[in-house]
């Protein structure tokens, strides 16, 4: 049979792996994959990741990366999926080697990390779907997900993704409970995948209307903080002693685009001794098709000014911004100032209606609005390709820390704009000592250096920033 080029590449590097004594064993194979030369078409709107992903398999795992979707073995009707309405043509770099590591047997857990915007949801949703059997109308596949927001997103990708197959799914998400639905107990879910958030998942769990008998896979999406101490952790565990005291055979996929290393060492603990795991090396996950820049702002006021004058100025022009703020305060003052000033925006935070913070995220990703304040209820896995600016109004910190920035947090941040490689900008404003402190954390974690807009009062310097970020 014939090799590709990236069966060529990981060939190349497993020879220098040492050697696996055992089949069952579980000791790790570890190599360093230069996918670099896992070219793809230009058309392809994946970004394209000129990065080092370091692979660590278990010693039954074989090396094999898919340079087609037919390699994998998929269904037709999963093909006509991807290709006519995904408008897929071949795996992202990120694609071609994870999913064999989840697809093949012998259906491995597996813990993966990958750059904002590369195509992560399609492994696992493309996962899930693979390993269905459409005739078996009971709970096969299961996706917990940290927001409602990031729950109907992934549902509408599984939706689109396999809409030829037959495969039924249900949202599990809150706010379509009444006094009458708590006391009559629900009927049991019969969907072949569920896609949900933890509080709901595991109350259906609870009242056994969600059967886990016949589960195959469990997802979890942004699982950094589905695992995290201050995020999911104790849900998250929860429903993994569900799922064990019913099935020995249900395959775990963690995936994020970030992983400290607590929460690395945890996840590794808590899979199943034999496991696969996919990680980028930190300094390479701040994306390079989003340019970065620092504003020196001299109180609160200059920074709302700096968005109405010279950013939101430009940014209605070439395409949707979002801009990020702390709390939710913040989040009320911002938009209050910006609609006094003739703006019209919208605000999304979590103490808001499910049904408005719905229909506000529908409104944008509709092209209604163009502008969204936001907390950091979007910053995760919040897709919308028409996003090309992101504004940090405050820097995001530890919640128990103020002085220590979330590196995984502005990372995901930043992420929403140049979705799928295409061009971004983001513009993080600093109002005093402080800021510039957390912002000199956050270069020296990432090891880059963020580029200055020389003057927050002059117009030329902000249209430079634009063009060289490609949006003008």
């Amino acid at each position: 049979m014939a090799e590709t080029a990236a069966d060529s590449v990981i060939s190349k590097e497993k020879d220098y792996a040492p050697a696996s004594t055992s089949s069952t064993s579980e000791e790790k194979v570890v190599s360093e994959v230069d996918i670099q030369n896992l070219t793809i078409d230009d058309s392809n709107k994946f970004l394209d990741e000129d990065s080092n992903i370091k692979i660590i398999t278990s010693g039954d795992t074989p090396y094999r990366s898919a340079f087609t979707f037919e390699e994998l073995n998929l269904s037709p009707q999963l093909l006509k999926g991807l290709y006519v309405e995904m408008k897929y043509q071949k795996p992202s770099k990120i694609q071609a080697i994870s999913l064999p590591l989840i697809l093949d047997p012998p259906y491995l857990d597996l813990i993966a990390q990958a750059h904002n915007g590369s195509g992560k949801t399609a492994c696992f949703t493309l996962g899930m779907l693979s390993r269905v059997d459409p005739k078996l109308k009971a709970p096969q596949a299961l996706c917990c997900c940290p927001t409602r927001e990031l729950a109907i997103q992934n549902s509408e990708v599984l939706r689109k993704m396999g809409k030829y197959t037959g495969i039924t799914f249900e949202c599990a998400i809150g706010g379509d409970f009444t006094t009458e639905t708590r006391i009559k107990k629900r009927s049991p879910i019969t969907a072949q995948v569920v896609i949900g958030t933890p509080g709901t998942i595991k109350r259906r769990m609870t009242e056994k209307t969600l059967g886990l008998s016949y589960l195959m896979m469990l997802v979890f999406d942004e699982a950094d903080h589905m695992l995290a101490k201050e995020g999911f952790k104790d849900d998250s565990l929860n429903m993994m002693k569900h799922i064990g005291r019913v099935t020995s055979h249900c395959q775990v996929l963690l995936f994020s685009a970030t992983f400290n290393e607590s929460v690395k060492k945890f996840a590794a603990k808590i899979v199943k001794g034999n496991h696969n795991e996919l990680f980028v090396k930190k300094e390479e996950l701040s994306l390079e098709s989003v340019i970065q820049y620092k504003v020196d702002c001299p109180d609160e006021l200059a920074k709302v000014m700096v968005i109405k004058d010279q950013i939101l100025e430009f940014g209605e022009r070439i395409g949707q911004t979002i801009i990020f703020v702390r709390t939710r305060n913040s989040a009320i003052m911002l938009h209050r100032s910006l609609v006094d000033l003739g703006y019209d925006v919208t605000t999304i935070q979590g103490a808001l209606k499910q049904e408005d913070r719905d229909k506000i995220v529908k409104e944008f990703k509709d092209g209604l609005t163009q502008v969204l304040i936001s907390t950091d209820l979007l910053a995760r896995g919040f897709d919308q390709q028409q996003v090309n600016l992101v504004i940090n109004y405050n820097l995001p910190v530890k919640y128990d820390r103020s002085t220590e920035p979330d590196c995984e947090v502005y990372l995901h941040r930043i992420g929403r704009a140049g979705r799928f490689g295409r061009k971004g900008a983001v513009f993080n404003l600093l109002c005093g000592d402080m800021d510039e402190m957390i912002m000199s954390k956050i270069e020296t974690h990432f090891d880059m250096k963020i580029a200055k807009v020389p003057d927050w009062r002059n117009e030329e310097d902000f249209k430079a920033a634009m063009r060289s970020a490609g949006l003008l």
